[in-house]
């Protein structure tokens, strides 16, 4: 039978003082929810069941495109058992293992996940614990052991007395494989009899226990794996674990970091060998980067497209390409489906969206060019602007080989410039260009000798 996942998500998350649901507030470029979701892909779940309550539909909109998640919703947010109970209702019973996942613990590793169902299967556990030693044991529940060294019970930390606030320091990681046939039959025996009037999952342990059914725990050593995210201050530290984690494999990898603590990479990017990462840099999303390229400082990639030997400098970057040799920056910003042929360049105070530039050419600073095709080897002069925008519509401007737009240069689209053709500095182009034209739209400049003089005069006088 194959495993199902269900991942937890329905809680409110008070501490976080907003107005998102708490699974949804993000670490790196994904929200919480979304990394124990991926954890769970990549350890061979066949099912994932996200569970939601609290902001269930800003949680069901994000994996809106993603298949493989279905969605349980529980009304009434009565604790994890009842959680788990709502799912078995709603899938008509559980075959295969269960794995029950937190959506705020985003750190847990896909390895650990198989362990964990490898454990439940070989053993024919009811029920396998995932357990850790933080250094700090307040908040989590407490695993009891008998004399034997086997798991009794779970005892939520609200309900410990004090003598087991002390003495006990097994920690519940909050994760779980269940026997799901087992499962289905007893998910009802769980009370409410206690602090909170929950019905928590942990209490299968016991219940387990005093049927008789092997119960056993699994130790995870790194502790901050299992980490668990209430407050935005437990976000930033669970961040900050996961950037390392992400950082430190890339550098193994061939990566360079000027300064690791101030480069921020999510789970889905990839960076080629002998790619520096300098400091303040930002890649999101499923950004792929080549080798041998130079990305910052001060630069943001976002769903972006990035060939071998590029220079990304003070640059942002969004569901954007270049390719080889191609040189960005610094203060560029690339968008919208722009790609930059090999050996192109996007310079100083530029922006582009949903435009194409060809091999060789060039963008130097301060322009902006907006649903343009550009052909090879053009050079826009500085101050340029293609007006895309009349209003209702997007216009298209198309630059051929070779062209040469002078400096502050207006091309109000739709309007084609020719192959070869140039455009004189500070022109308004209204019409088409042809190949191997000039352009130059001006009006003529008059120049009064003197009056700069008489001015001066008019105003002394003036102020007499």
């Amino acid at each position: 039978m194959g495993v199902t996942a269900i991942v937890l998500a329905a809680g409110e998350g008070t501490r976080m003082k907003s107005r998102h649901p708490k699974v949804m507030h993000r670490l790196l470029d994904r929200p919480l929810v979304w990394w124990a979701v991926n954890s769970a892909r990549k350890a061979d779940v066949e099912r994932i069941v996200v569970v939601v309550g609290n902001g269930a539909d800003e949680v069901r909109s994000y994996f809106a495109d993603d298949a493989d998640v279905e969605f349980v919703e529980q009304t009434e947010r009565l604790g994890t058992g009842h959680a788990v109970r709502v799912v078995r209702d709603a899938l008509g019973g559980f075959s295969g293992p269960v794995v029950v996942l937190s959506g705020d613990s985003p750190l847990v590793r896909p390895e650990t996940i198989s362990s964990l169902v490898e454990q439940t299967k070989a053993a024919h556990n009811a029920c396998t614990v995932l357990t850790m030693t933080p250094p700090d044991v307040c908040g989590y529940g407490r695993v009891k052991m008998d004399a034997a060294g086997k798991v009794a019970a779970i005892v939520e930390h609200k309900d410990c007395t004090d003598e087991e606030r002390a003495t006990l320091l097994e920690c519940n990681s909050g994760v779980y494989c269940f026997c799901g046939g087992r499962l289905s039959e007893n998910i009802d025996k769980i009370g409410c009899d206690n602090a909170q009037g929950e019905y928590y999952l942990t209490d299968m342990v016991g219940i387990y226990v005093g049927m008789g059914e092997p119960v056993a725990s699994v130790h995870c050593d790194d502790y901050a794996e299992l980490l668990g995210v209430n407050s935005r201050i437990q976000l930033a530290e669970a961040t900050k674990v996961m950037q390392r984690r992400i950082n430190e494999r890339l550098m193994a990898e061939g990566v360079s970091m000027l300064d690791p603590d101030q480069v921020w990479v999510g789970a889905e990017a990839t960076i080629g060998r002998d790619t520096t990462l300098l400091p303040q840099t930002f890649v999101w999303g499923k950004t792929v980067v080549g080798d041998d390229c130079v990305i910052g400082p001060n630069s943001r990639l976002e769903n972006a497209r990035v060939g071998n030997g590029c220079t990304v400098d003070e640059t942002i970057i969004v569901d954007s390409q270049i390719d080889d040799d191609v040189c960005c920056g610094p203060r560029a910003y690339l968008r919208g489906n722009t790609h930059f042929l090999k050996g192109s360049k996007a310079g100083t105070h530029v922006e582009l969206k949903n435009s194409t530039v060809g091999e060789g050419s060039k963008v130097p600073h301060l322009s902006y060019i907006g649903d343009t095709t550009m052909g090879a080897h053009v050079n826009i002069g500085g101050g340029s602007i293609t007006c895309n925008y009349d209003g209702v519509n997007k216009n298209k401007t198309t630059i051929g080989d070779g062209a040469f737009v002078g400096s502050d240069t207006m091309m109000v689209a739709p309007v084609n410039i020719g192959a070869g053709a140039i455009t004189g500095a500070s022109s308004c182009i209204t019409r088409d260009v042809p190949a191997e034209a000039l352009a130059i739209e001006r009006s003529d400049m008059h120049i009064v000798e003197g009056y700069a003089q008489r001015r001066r005069a008019r105003l002394e006088k003036g102020n007499k």
